[in-house]
């Protein structure tokens, strides 16, 4: 069995940290989602929220390629984080559109699927490892 090299597990640290940031800032938007009902700073609140989590989406793009290629992993996680940053485009125009009835269950699934990358990315039987050269 291989080990992984330094890069690949270095690239896996923040590959870690850019899912938890991601997850977090979509929590954070589910939150300031509630606070437009209640609160006149729920709004700009969300509005702040939004620029951060797509910033956060974008941070997780770079990480995932960052664990990929130094290590010679699989390119599976650059393809997740390229879906996501495409729901993440989709949801934002949802908002500026204000179109609730897709922008809201939009962000209850991506916020789910934030949490299952969490989950995989902390799983210790995910680390990277390096692609099998023939």
């Amino acid at each position: 069995m291989t080990r992984p090299t330094a890069a690949a597990q270095g690239g896996g640290t923040f590959l870690k940290t850019a899912t938890a940031l991601q997850t977090l800032t979509l929590f954070f938007q589910s939150v300031t989602a509630g606070m437009l009902l209640t609160s006149s700073h729920g709004y700009l609140m969300h509005d702040i929220g939004s620029k951060v989590m797509y910033a956060a989406a974008m941070l997780y793009v770079l990480a995932a390629f960052l664990a990929w290629r130094p290590g010679g992993g699989s390119p599976r996680p650059v393809v997740y984080a390229t879906g996501f940053l495409l729901l993440a485009s989709a949801q934002v125009a949802l908002g500026v559109a204000h179109v609730p009835s897709l922008h809201v269950p939009l962000g209850v699934v991506m916020f789910a699927l934030s949490t299952l990358a969490l989950a995989r990315a902390l799983d210790p039987r995910s680390l990277p490892r390096p692609a099998v050269r023939p």
